[in-house]
């Protein structure tokens, strides 16, 4: 993601606090609101003062152990549920000023939604779950259909497409439920916990999809979860929460060697880094008049599935895009230092 990208997403000292007092206490703290003076007053913390921007094209992985406040936040920003204070806008749009109308329209036109429960509808086919957001629009049955189709390819599911829920596997339940929300075409996909209840094998199944899917469509995506792997395989950036307060928002490199805060230490402990950064994350910048090694490797690729390669070549190995253009350049001493060297002599990407 590029720093100079557009701005989807922008949220400014947002708070969601629950309880019937909520807005005064909000007040008279000045927004400096603790837990336990909370909790004295019969309210709960979900969001304190959440400040960020996502870009066009961006993943942004909201992670955090239960009662983080990871997935009130998304429902924040979905505005499924109002804040107690802040402003959120989506494309330079009030969120929060929006009538129910104006929402109604910009969640059926700009927002996909993928949850943990996939809620199909039992009596309806794969394309019949597929189409109904479509038909929700008013779109007529055979487009719709016609789209639904197009989207049962797109998560490779052809030849299911007249099964029922009840004949698919739980992985490919999770597929129609991300084809639905894709049918629509939107430009924001929340997705709250969406593998959580999968097994470890479906699971990393899943996540190889889902890069497979945004490396086709680049979505901006707002992703919910507590797996800390899954997070760093999948984000572009992360953001960890703990008590409704965002710790460090972050590229997944900065967050593994350069941890903010003591809690944030503690999920890096231990990670293999060479297991979980990607080629991307630790690349330097292409040079075109260098002699390069006829070794290519991709930017999504793990560390570890490509180390050999790189440690065996003389010349500097080109790192390589979706679509083929080299986007920068590894070496001998960059990968010797991710295996071997000490953290802070890394080279970390933002």
């Amino acid at each position: 993601m590029s720093t100079s990208a557009q701005r989807v997403i922008k949220c400014e000292s947002v708070y969601k606090i629950f309880g019937a007092n909520a807005v005064k206490i909000l007040e008279q703290s000045g927004g400096k609101v603790d837990t336990a003076s909370l909790l004295e007053a019969g309210c709960v913390i979900g969001v304190s003062n959440a400040s960020f921007e996502v870009h066009k094209g961006e993943m942004l992985v909201i992670m955090g152990l239960s009662g983080s406040g990871k997935s009130t936040l998304l429902r924040c920003i979905s505005r499924l549920i109002d804040t107690t204070a802040g402003d959120i806008f989506i494309d330079g749009e009030d969120l929060l000023a929006m009538n129910a109308k104006e929402l109604i329209n910009i969640r059926r036109n700009k927002m996909g939604m993928v949850f943990q429960s996939f809620a199909l509808l039992p009596h309806k086919t794969v394309l019949e779950n597929i189409a109904l957001p479509l038909q929700a629009k008013g779109i007529s049955t055979r487009d719709s259909m016609a789209r639904a189709m197009d989207m049962v390819n797109l998560v490779e599911l052809t030849n299911c497409e007249n099964d029922f829920p009840r004949q698919l596997s739980g992985g490919q339940q999770q597929r129609v439920g991300i084809a639905r929300s894709l049918a629509v075409e939107p430009e924001i996909w929340f997705l709250d916990e969406p593998f959580s209840a999968l097994d470890p094998l479906i699971r990393r199944e899943m996540q190889d999809e889902f890069q497979r899917l945004q490396s086709v469509l680049h979505k901006t995506i707002l992703f919910v979860t507590h797996d800390f792997d899954e997070a760093l395989r999948l984000a572009d950036r992360i953001a960890i929460m703990k008590d409704g307060v965002i710790e460090q928002i972050d590229t997944p490199a900065n967050i593994v060697l350069k941890p903010a805060t003591e809690y944030v230490a503690k999920f890096t402990r231990g990670v293999p880094r060479e297991r979980v950064l990607s080629c991307k994350a630790i690349m330097e910048e292409y040079d075109a008049t260098a002699t390069m090694s006829d070794v290519t490797v991709s930017a999504n690729a793990i560390i570890e599935t490509v180390a050999g390669s790189v440690l065996t070549e003389q010349n500097p190995v080109a790192v390589i895009d979706a679509e083929g253009n080299i986007v920068g350049a590894l070496n001998r001493n960059i990968m010797i230092d991710v295996l071997f060297g000490e953290t802070n002599s890394m080279p970390v990407n933002n």
